[in-house]
């Protein structure tokens, strides 16, 4: 018989599982990074000798896996650049960190009507193994969204919980490098934080898995390089794979 998919051992250990949304479960972070050049390149043209976003380097270093208005502030700091923090109903602009962040989100919000993103296949898998074997998964994600994403990609009856920006600013949650994100996914679940694992492509992602006494936390390593997977094992990776995926292994059915 053909060879049916089962869990490595690392996740079977588990009685839960949180994964983040852009990177892991969908080729989002891409489009989030593109709405974040424009965003920023906009504002730094505002300031003289000023290198452009890095959509690769900068993203990574500076605003992958934060909240919007955290991943601007960030970034700012890293250029020296002193912006007022503004409020939160700041039209989309550059004369403050939350007009930029809005900027940013209108952009990613354009893209995502004019072209929607795709899955990635071996997270799908996963997923449905997951199911399968009676473990809970829940999301969760600084971006305001994640729900929508995964109902977009038709993977949010998958999951048990999701815990999105939406939710992160009406309770009150800090983002990510602090665990906040992922200790409410795991409560929603029921489930010990030391039974969960966090599945995360992020460093800010990883940092919080391990900042909250995760029992395995997953880097996802989409670069493929030496330098993305030293930085994952950095932050706080106990295991980097290149895919979700990776984490089944095929059994003799």
């Amino acid at each position: 018989m053909a060879a049916a998919p089962s869990l490595a051992a690392a996740l079977r250990s588990m009685h839960a599982v949180v994964f983040d949304t852009d990177g892991v479960i969908t080729d989002s972070a891409p489009v989030h990074a593109a709405a974040w050049k424009e965003a920023f390149d906009a504002c730094l043209a505002d300031h003289p000798g000023q290198r452009p976003f890095d959509a690769v380097e900068d993203y990574r270093a500076h605003v992958d896996g934060k909240a919007r208005k955290d991943g601007a502030a960030a970034f700012l700091a890293s250029r020296g650049i002193d912006l007022p923090e503004g409020d939160p109903d700041d039209p989309p602009g550059t004369t403050t960190v939350r007009a930029v962040a809005a900027r940013k989100d209108a952009a990613f919000t354009r893209r995502l009507r004019a072209h929607p993103v795709a899955v990635w296949p071996g997270t799908a898998r996963l997923l449905r193994v997951l199911r399968d074997e009676r473990i809970p998964c829940a999301a969760a994600s600084a971006s305001r969204h994640a729900t929508e994403l995964l109902a977009g990609v038709g993977l949010l009856d998958l999951f048990v919980a999701v815990v999105d920006g939406n939710e992160a600013r009406r309770l009150g949650l800090p983002g990510k490098p602090d665990p906040a994100l992922f200790l409410m996914a795991a409560r929603r679940l029921g489930t010990p934080v030391e039974e969960t694992a966090v599945v995360e492509d992020a460093l800010a992602g990883v940092e919080a898995g391990r900042r909250g006494g995760f029992g395995l936390v997953v880097g996802v390593d989409r670069t493929s390089s030496p330098e993305g997977a030293a930085g994952l094992r950095g932050h706080g990776a106990d295991l980097v794979v290149l895919d979700p995926g990776d984490l089944l292994i095929a059994e003799e059915g």
